[in-house]
């Protein structure tokens, strides 16, 4: 008995690791259509129990944070795949900045959650690989000619962030387009210093 307790644990700790990614991902699916959806269904979506979800996740923040936490961490590896899908360094840099902002809106459905520990710390680590991959988007964007050369990854994020302040509709997603254009325009001429 004691030679199959050890393959248990394994095949024990395999099932719970499994039953995580299938929890963050059915949340992911469920809270980029309402952040507000019933805990019930995203259990239901990942095909597991309600204890099973609150084991991995006691509460809705944690949920949501976590799955935040999974998509930004996915994101950041995907700028060199986005740049060879696309037909620019352009169209490139807004498919990734459009889709950082879907995330970043599901970010927003914690509310209070935003101020606690936990969720300054999933922000501050996701902030490096963030400044990292838009680095990748701008040193093509600069080989393209569409930026100038000497703009700072970092500015460029904090002038993108209009992204997930625009309204999450079609009159948003207007928006949103037309002030990527006049970011783009901007982008052209060279960093002016202070």
């Amino acid at each position: 008995m004691n030679d199959e307790t050890p393959s248990t644990y394994g095949t024990q700790r395999q099932a719970a690791a499994r039953n995580r990614v299938a929890i963050i991902e059915a949340a992911h699916e469920l809270f980029a259509d309402n952040p507000l959806v019933p805990l019930s269904e995203v259990a239901k979506r990942a095909g597991v129990g309600a204890g099973t979800l609150y084991r991995h996740f006691p509460t809705r923040d944690d949920l949501i944070l976590a799955a935040y936490q999974h998509d930004i961490e996915r994101l950041t590896t995907t700028a060199d795949e986005v740049l060879a899908r696309q037909s620019s360094a352009k169209a490139g840099f807004i498919e990734w900045f459009e889709t950082l902002s879907a995330y970043i809106r599901i970010k927003h459905g914690l509310g209070d959650a935003l101020h606690s520990a936990a969720a300054q710390d999933v922000i501050s680590a996701s902030w490096a690989p963030t400044t990292a991959a838009v680095a990748k988007l701008v040193d093509a964007c600069t080989a393209e000619g569409t930026i100038a050369p000497g703009h700072d990854p970092a500015d460029i994020i904090m002038l993108m962030s209009f992204l997930w302040r625009v309204a999450n509709n079609d009159e948003g997603a207007a928006q949103g387009r037309r002030l990527i254009a006049a970011v783009f325009s901007g982008l052209q001429a060279p960093p002016q210093p202070i």
